[in-house]
């Protein structure tokens, strides 16, 4: 019964591949009825049928029940003959189950939970080719079965992943802001604010890939979108954010470092490009300007800032930009105006560029 229930079958929707499984093994071997049956504690349950319009019956009126205490395969040519069946009522009513044949479920363990089996209401005897269809179809439903346990396993396994990967990062964030609050240096505050740059992006990356169940890859016209909607709820009342995308596949790693550069600029601008409730716009642009390259820019129409912004403990922050950038293996192209600063990269996507309408 462990065995049985670890499945997670019972009581679940019809499927196709099971479907199809049955309607071959009647059109095998010429049977009005064909099963794929899990022999619970109290009942047997149908996964598939053909031929019969139930979905389980009582365990005491289960051909299968005792079909499991076969080593692999049980045929009952007449069931009237069989002292195990000429009681059962589905086999003495009318029209009555008179012949039986069914191959084990076995589990890799060698569990019996179940037959598929062919039934007919005429006695009969199958040929030695049949009986060999039958037994391996049967492994065909073991396969199928097993497939589901180990997806099953996966999804359960990276729900897990997935639950203490926000707990550690949560974690994470909370502890650099608990530390920023108690530093008395603005230096050491703006250190711990890059550190929290990053653990944004990582964490807005995380939850693309739960999601969309991306693997590596990332399409970083949709992480950028889900970053700037973020950024939008952070934004000063007086301050508007614009994006616009295009859908090109970048690896993770390229994703985080330019989420990083993104978050920081867009940080930056909130923080100095509009005092004294000035109105603005901060605007971030993903371009492909080139087949093979990717083009980010990020600009603001803000107050502008000094040329000497390395020096400026309110700048850029030019370490995270040169970070960011040496892991893109690209320039940064930053502009200085009075009204405004525009930051931009190009960068070579890993792997290959796939654009997309």
């Amino acid at each position: 019964m462990r065995a049985l229930h670890a499945y997670e079958m019972l009581d679940t929707d019809p499927e196709k591949d099971f479907d199809d499984i049955v309607e071959l093994a009647a059109s095998i071997c010429g049977t009005s009825i064909a099963l794929v049956s899990l022999v619970d504690s109290e009942r047997q349950w149908f996964k598939a049928s053909v031929g019969l319009d139930m979905r389980e019956t009582p365990i005491e009126n289960a051909i299968c029940s005792h079909a499991i205490l076969e080593e692999e395969f049980l045929e009952v040519e007449d069931t009237m003959k069989d002292a195990r069946m000429i009681e059962n009522p589905l086999c003495c009513s009318d029209p009555g189950l008179r012949f039986y044949a069914g191959a084990l479920l076995k589990t890799p363990d060698g569990l019996p939970i179940g037959t598929l089996c062919v039934l007919d209401y005429e006695p009969r005897k199958l040929t030695p080719l049949q009986r060999d269809a039958i037994k391996v179809l049967a492994r065909q439903v073991m396969v199928q079965l097993e497939m589901r346990k180990a997806l099953g396993s996966a999804a359960t396994m990276r729900q897990e992943v997935d639950h203490r990967v926000k707990n550690s990062l949560q974690s994470l964030s909370a502890f650099v802001r608990i530390q920023e609050r108690r530093l008395q240096s603005d230096e050491a505050k703006q250190a711990m604010t890059k550190v929290m740059t990053r653990i944004d992006a990582v964490s807005t990356l995380h939850e693309y890939l739960y999601k969309t169940d991306a693997g590596s890859n990332v399409d970083l016209g949709v992480y950028l979108s889900n970053i700037v909607d973020y950024l939008t709820e952070t934004a000063p009342a007086h301050v508007t954010m614009e994006f616009a995308p295009v859908s090109v596949i970048v690896g993770s790693q390229q994703a985080v470092s330019v989420g990083t550069l993104v978050n920081e600029f867009v940080a930056n601008s909130f923080k100095h490009a509009f005092p004294g409730q000035r109105q603005g716009i901060v605007r971030i642009e993903l371009s492909v300007p080139s087949p093979g390259s990717i083009a980010v820019t990020c600009s603001d129409n803000g107050a502008g800032m000094t040329p000497d912004i390395s020096t400026q403990s309110g700048g850029l922050g030019m370490k995270i930009a040169e970070i960011a950038c040496m892991e893109l293996r690209c320039e940064l192209d930053l502009r200085i105006a009075a009204q405004g600063v525009t930051a931009s990269i190009e960068f070579i996507p890993e792997p290959r560029p796939q654009y997309r309408r």
